[in-house]
């Protein structure tokens, strides 16, 4: 194992890098969700995300919420936060519950999330982040 000093040194590991562009991308995808619920399509995604129309105000406060669970741990994690880390570790832990519990249609999200878990507790992620 390579110690804290080669992180200091060198940067954030890959497994770093990676999950920070993994979570950014999420965060935007929430982002945009959030657009498109206020759209002529509000309808159609309120009914599909909590099961009843005329509800896309309160889907994109939602999806803007979620947006900023990923988004902002996401431009610290490369600074070496320990708070966003574990930020990110409690979001990817949801959203492999949310995968499961969603299977077949939740598979890439569940496989994604466990992912980022993995990213984020590999050894030399958590050696950077206890520098």
């Amino acid at each position: 194992m390579i110690g804290a000093e080669y992180y200091e040194q060198s940067g954030p590991p890959r497994q770093v890098t990676v999950a920070t562009v993994v979570v950014l991308g999420f965060g935007v995808l929430y982002f945009l969700l959030g657009l498109m619920a206020l759209t002529s399509a509000g309808d159609q995604i309120s009914e599909i995300v909590i099961g009843s129309k005329g509800s896309s105000a309160v889907v994109a406060v939602l999806a803007w919420v979620g947006a900023a669970l990923y988004i902002v741990p996401a431009l610290f994690l490369r600074s070496g936060r320990p708070w966003a880390r574990y930020l990110i570790i409690a979001v990817a832990a949801l959203g492999i519950v949310g995968g499961l519990l969603s299977i077949p249609t939740g598979l890439l999200g569940l496989v994604l999330h466990a992912g980022l878990l993995f990213l984020m507790l590999h050894p030399s992620t958590k050696a950077w982040f206890h520098r």
